[in-house]
């Protein structure tokens, strides 16, 4: 029996799968495509995803696989102002421009190296859900077959199979607005079309009735395009992309001169926004677009899922290993359904900028006030935080809650310990949970869980509490696997034992 049965192999299944078995938990990941799809889609992952990739060590492979850009900053409802995430305390300011496929490659391989391969082209068709755990009925190359887990999580995206097949409700609110992604070979461009990735703002353009966002994506000749008109408002959602009706945006768009050579893929997508009420029924869970759909604005779905997979992995895991404490893996749809709906709300009002109503010159005039508002340093700071998940602060409680650190994303600090210079995403890498010693006198020794290391160190170039954002005086730090703060200390006699506990386990989980 695995412990774990993941469904689907994109961005947020191939990472869950990795952080399950980081953690020692036998997993299986099941995709029903037979080899990897090798679409653009998702455009690139912002500051925030950049760096929990540096917390496994991911980030440099996804570099070299990325498409080169002097500037790859965020945007809100593609005004012409790129949001600042350097107040922020990053180390990766300007996200990173990565096609899916290749951000797909990355974690795959990842994955590979701790031992898991995906079981491709093969497809879930039922779902039977007991006290003791899952079986899971696949079709795959050798026909139909059972799988038994202990849990099941559904990574399966917007049309998940999961759902459908348990039923689970996905309210909210069925898209009105219908465009096209899609990936292209142009044989000839005009001059309207971008030769190098640059701010969203400069990427769009209107004309013959069509929007469209016509972006590079690295070879030469090969672009992603998204486009919408009044066309694609009538086609179906099931109605196949094709040569002509992109040919056809090209040309309303950039002109007679802009050819197109090959259409590679394309999909209609929709600004529908629903999420399911519980991320968690009994042993089936939720995670990614199988959890929650939007509108594409702002790029934050693959980012989200991302994240939804690095807060549930340490905590299925620790579920399966029979370490958790109470409610630790109940705390997945606790912290996370609440940041899923902050991203539903934000596409929405992005949407409202950016679709133009009869009344087109009263949007003119509110975008211009908010692209002045936007300008501001605060508000800029203010919404490149909103956007890139950055300003993230999980609500803890508890009485250790109230420092201005506990919940919030612990930075990125240079340190220096005693075999050497470090830093805080390279002390993570392990997928283990950090209990960070910064003052100058050594703390008691404590009887710390399994899965937690223990390391002092000294800040380099910042006093400790200028550089963390604590309240003076805070010297110890326990930073959850997922790089979040759980528990602040001030000298050697304060005790993490009761987060520890809350967290972990205590010293004698098992």
């Amino acid at each position: 029996m695995r412990d774990v049965i993941v469904i689907g192999a994109g961005p947020t299944g191939l990472m869950l799968a990795g952080e399950l078995a980081l953690a020692g938990a036998a997993v299986e990941v099941i995709e029903r495509q037979v080899v990897p799809s090798g679409q653009s889609r998702g455009g690139g992952i912002n500051s925030r995803t950049s760096e929990v990739l540096a917390m496994r060590g991911l980030l440099d492979a996804v570099i070299e696989r990325s498409i080169p850009t002097k500037s790859a900053r965020g945007h809100f409802a593609g005004l012409p102002v790129p949001l600042d995430t350097r107040p922020w305390r990053t180390r990766h300011p300007d996200g990173v421009l990565i096609p899916q496929d290749r951000l797909e490659a990355v974690l795959e391989d990842h994955l590979r190296g701790l031992g898991v391969a995906v079981r491709r082209g093969t497809e879930l068709v039922g779902l039977t859900c007991g006290e003791a755990g899952i079986e899971a009925a696949v079709s795959g190359p050798g026909g139909q077959e059972m799988i038994e887990g202990r849990y099941l999580v559904a990574c399966d995206g917007a049309h998940s199979t999961v759902r459908k097949v348990t039923g689970v409700a996905f309210p909210g609110r069925a898209g009105t607005l219908a465009a096209v992604s899609a990936d292209v070979e142009l044989a000839a461009v005009s001059t309207t079309v971008p030769r190098s990735v640059s701010h969203i703002s400069r990427l769009i353009r209107t004309g013959g009735g069509f929007w469209m966002l016509t972006s590079p994506l690295g070879p030469a000749g090969v672009y992603r395009v998204v486009f919408g008109s009044a066309e694609q408002q009538a086609l179906a959602r099931q109605a196949p992309v094709t040569a002509d009706e992109v040919a056809r945006a090209l040309t309303a768009v950039h002109g007679p001169e802009t050819k197109l050579a090959k259409l590679r893929w394309g999909s209609r997508f929709s600004d529908a926004a629903r999420q399911v009420t519980n991320y968690r029924y009994g042993r089936v869970l939720f995670a990614g677009d199988a959890a929650h759909i939007h509108s594409p604005i702002g790029g934050q779905g693959l980012n989200l899922g991302i994240q939804d997979a690095m807060n549930l992995g340490w905590k299925l895991a620790a579920h399966v290993h029979g370490r958790a404490p109470a409610g630790l893996l109940d705390s997945y749809h606790a912290e996370r359904h609440p940041v899923a709906a902050r991203v539903l709300a934000t596409t929405r009002a992005q949407a409202v900028l950016m679709s133009p109503p009869p009344e087109a010159d009263d949007l003119l005039a509110l975008r211009e006030i908010v692209t002045e508002l936007a300008r501001l340093p605060d508000a800029n700071r203010y919404l490149a935080g909103l956007m890139s998940g950055l300003d993230l602060r999980y609500d803890l409680g508890g009485s250790d809650a109230t420092d201005p650190l506990v919940g919030t994303r612990m930075i990125d600090l240079s340190l220096r310990t005693p075999t050497g210079p470090t830093t805080v995403s390279a002390l993570l890498q392990p997928g283990r949970g950090l209990l960070l010693e910064l003052g100058d006198q050594r703390a008691p020794r404590l009887a710390l869980p399994p899965n937690v290391t223990a390391v002092t160190a000294r800040v380099v170039d910042s006093p400790v509490g200028t550089a963390m954002g604590a309240s003076p005086g805070v010297d110890r730090v326990l930073v959850r696997p997922d790089g979040y703060v759980c528990w602040v200390g001030a000298g050697p006699e304060s005790s993490p034992q009761a987060a520890l506990q809350r967290w972990f386990g205590g010293h004698n989980a098992a």
